[in-house]
Formats: structure tokens, sequence, C-alpha cells
């Protein structure tokens, strides 16, 4: 920001009142945020109309030319200094220029809740949306069929009043919204029934959400232009908030699913032909002998498809070997062969003696 409020203008100290106010116009036209959209054009606007508020005062030109910036501190140029001569620019004042742009719709969240397979194949679902919607009755204009707004006479239309106080800066003129008309400029004498003044009328909307493959619990989706109705505005948007339902076979991990496998020790031991579930139906999957409790096998390109990248991740089989809790006596026999045939002995009378020993040091024989 340029220091030295000639500097901003662009024009010389001993420049004319009628020249400045020139040079302002020409500034303002340029600069002003309804015109021009680039970035800091807004901040420029705003430090041209404090540099022409002072060097347009008289009082406070000189004050100025004396001491500089310091001696205005904290200042604020009053709205009202530019409303008649943006009028002339723009053809309307700062109230009838925000009437004219109307009033945008707001923006609306939900949430979705989705299957797994509706993350995997991208598929387009339907959600109803409670919104706001123009008035069919009136078309926004909040009055009764047959009748017109009419112009506020409190604020002349304008949406707003102004007040005046005495500063050391001379007077300053502050603005507020009009307390009889809420700010629109516009008196309703019979507001429309059906939307009671209001302009728009509460209604629920089934809206399509298009699901990118690969959407995961998290992701938010804008679908623009399905949030509430705006009254001479844009309407609104619509963000959607993703979330996954459980599947009830397969865990999701990233790019990756996980299919936890029970096995038994038999099947574990002497490996066996499964069935396991995917995202396209049912596989055949051999189990190898000898696989132990933990062990994870990996089958590339079939788990979810990668929502920003090519290809898809894995599926994940985890073995998971379930130790039966009761047995019979020909297993439990069978069993012990078993152990015998591997070495691994049968401490099952060792531990029968110990606890015999124990009952009797405790005297419980």
């Amino acid at each position: 920001m340029a220091h030295d409020y000639y500097e901003v203008l662009g024009v010389s100290r001993d420049v004319s009142p009628e020249e400045l106010k020139r040079r302002y116009r020409q500034l303002a036209r340029q600069f002003h945020p309804d015109v021009n959209k680039d970035d800091g054009a807004a901040e420029r606007f705003k430090e041209i109309n404090e540099a022409y508020s002072i060097l347009s005062d008289p009082e406070k030109r000189s004050r100025y030319d004396h001491f500089g910036r310091e001696a205005f501190q904290g200042y604020t140029p009053p709205s009202d200094l530019f409303e008649d001569l943006l009028s002339n620019l723009f053809g309307f004042t700062t109230a009838e220029r925000a009437s004219a742009q109307g009033q945008d719709g707001e923006d609306l969240l939900a949430q979705l809740d989705i299957d797994l397979l509706d993350s995997a194949l991208g598929r387009t679902v339907e959600i109803d949306v409670e919104r706001l919607e123009v008035c069919p009755d009136c078309q926004g204009s909040r009055a009764k069929a047959g009748t017109q707004p009419q112009r506020c006479s409190t604020c002349s239309g304008r949406g707003e009043v102004r007040y005046q106080q005495q500063s050391f800066f001379g007077t300053l003129v502050t603005r507020r919204p009009c307390p009889a008309c809420h700010g629109q400029g516009q008196m309703i004498a019979q507001p429309c029934p059906a939307c009671r003044g209001q302009g728009r009328v509460k209604t629920s909307q089934a809206v399509s959400v298009g699901l990118p493959p690969g959407i995961d619990t998290g992701h938010r989706l804008r679908i623009p232009g399905e949030g509430n109705a705006g009254l001479g505005g844009r309407p609104g948007d619509l963000y959607v908030d993703i979330r996954l339902k459980p599947h009830p076979q397969l865990q999701r991990s990233g790019d990756d699913l996980i299919y936890p496998l029970s096995a038994s020790m038999v099947q574990a031991a002497l490996g066996t032909p499964v069935t396991i579930p995917t995202l396209k139906g049912e596989e055949a999957f051999i189990l190898p002998p000898g696989t132990q409790p933990g062990s994870e096998f990996r089958l590339k390109g079939k788990g979810m498809p990668r929502l920003r990248g090519r290809g898809q991740g894995d599926l994940v089989v985890r073995v998971q070997v379930v130790v039966p809790k009761k047995l019979s006596s020909r297993a439990q026999k069978l069993l012990q062969e078993l152990a015998q045939e591997l070495g691994e002995g049968n401490n099952q009378g060792k531990a029968e003696g110990l606890k015999e020993k124990i009952k009797g040091a405790l005297g419980l024989e």
C-alpha cells in the first residue's frame, strides 16, 4: 500500500478539487469490485476511497499536508461520502445496487450413507433434500398476487438510515439497516399468504448425486446450484458428506479390502479350497497347507478403485485359525496321537498330578 495519498490517486500535491474528483471517478470505475474481479481490486478500491475522503475535504487535506497520515491513524472514511459519486458512475446507490444484484441462496449440507458397491462402481444415487424454492404464487416478490411492494418511507428505498455525529475529524456519518424495512428498502402492505411474505417456500426435492469410483468416508461432494434458491440472485450449492456403511464380509483399508477368513486347525494344517467374496462375486481360493495364524494372502487388483489414480487396490485374505473349545473323547485321543507323532509329548498327566498335589496342600482332598 502506498504511503502517500497523492501517490495513491496519482495526482500532484497542488491538484485542483475538480481534477481530484475527475481522477477519483476514473480510478473508482477502474477498481470497483462490481466491475474489476481481479485479486487485489477490492483492497485498491478501499485505498482509493480513503485517499479521496481526506484530500477532498479542505480541512482534512490541510491537516494531512502538515502532519501526514499519522494524523489519521484509525480513520475510517464514512461510507456515504461516495454514495452520490457511485450513483453517477454505476447508475444506482449502494443499497439499490445490492437490491439489483439480488439475494443469493444459502448453501446446504447433507449426509449420504452408501454401500461398498456404490463406492466401488461409482453409481449415481438420489438423496432427498429439504430446501427453499422461489414461491410459485408471488414469484419471490413477497407480495400478495395483484399487489406490489411499496418503497419504504422511512429510508426512501435505500434500505438504510444515516446518523451524523461531530468528531475531531468533522462530521461523521454512519449507516445502519433501516428498522422499518429491515434493510429491504421496500414495505409489503399485503404479504403473500403462500410464503408469508418470505418470497420462498420449503420443499423436498430428489437430487442426483454422482459418486466417483473409490469414494470413501470423509469425502465431501459439491453439487452446484442445488442449495436454497436465491431471490434475484444465484442459488446456493449442496454439499454432501459421504459415509460408507459397513460391509457384512469385507473391511475397507484405504484402497485395499480385507477379508477375515476363519479356518480350522485341520484346514490350516492340511490346506483346503475355500470360497471368498469379492466385488464381482464369490471366487475360489486355495488355502495352502501349513498356513499359520495371522497369515495374509494378497490378491492383486481385487480391491477398491483408486479415487485419484489408476488401477485398484488389493484384496487381502487374513487367516484366523479357530481352535475348538470342546472336543469329543475320540477327538482328544486323535490329537494326543498327533502330538506324539509330532514329538510334542503329552503333558496332560503331568498337569493332573500337579493339580492333585496343590489340592492336597490346601486340604481340599
